[in-house]
């Protein structure tokens, strides 16, 4: 079983992010985002086996949330992983704070037990928009890319640890309020 280490939407924001998704779920075969059962998230770290222990996972979700107010932030862009599909994903700002997040996190947990891909260094802070859009469907994704007009800004107030599969929330801990 694996885990993967996220910071989560808020309620309130979270409709904003969804209405996104429903968009790019017309660009997919299959809706990709929604049957998670999961809100919209940025995703700091994936493990793919349980080596991990619950104790140190809660020990890195302790150090990324210390002293951690709630985040907003804004999406103005959308981006596109490649790959034998194509994930849609909304560039998030200001990422200071993502960045000082995913750091302690990986400075409590070995980067090496990491995706390649969330490791430091190779880690792009993203919200996912879809991730099973077709290789043929490209120039309507970067369509929906450009025809993006941003402004959507969303709070974040939670970072918590989801084991797979299923999809399940095993900690999580809440950021201070705003200031």
């Amino acid at each position: 079983m694996g885990f993967c280490l996220n910071l989560r939407i808020s309620p309130v924001s979270a409709p904003a992010v969804t209405a996104l998704w429903d968009q790019v779920a017309m660009l997919e075969e299959q809706p990709s985002m929604r049957p998670l059962g999961y809100p919209p998230h940025l995703t700091f770290a994936i493990y793919d086996s349980d080596i991990v222990s619950d104790e140190v996972r809660v020990r890195a979700l302790d150090r990324a949330a210390a002293g951690q107010p709630e985040l907003r932030l804004s999406f103005n862009r959308i981006g596109l992983f490649t790959g034998p599909s194509l994930v849609v994903w909304a560039d998030p700002e200001p990422k200071d704070a993502l960045r000082r997040m995913h750091r302690a996190i990986h400075s409590v947990i070995e980067p090496a037990l990491c995706r390649p891909h969330y490791r430091p260094g190779a880690w792009v802070p993203h919200c996912t928009l879809g991730t099973a859009v077709p290789v043929e469907r490209q120039d309507a994704a970067m369509d929906f890319g450009r025809n993006f007009r941003g402004g959507l800004e969303a709070t974040f107030d939670v970072v918590d640890c989801v084991t797979f599969p299923p999809l399940r929330i095993a900690r999580e801990k809440r950021l201070l309020p705003p200031p």
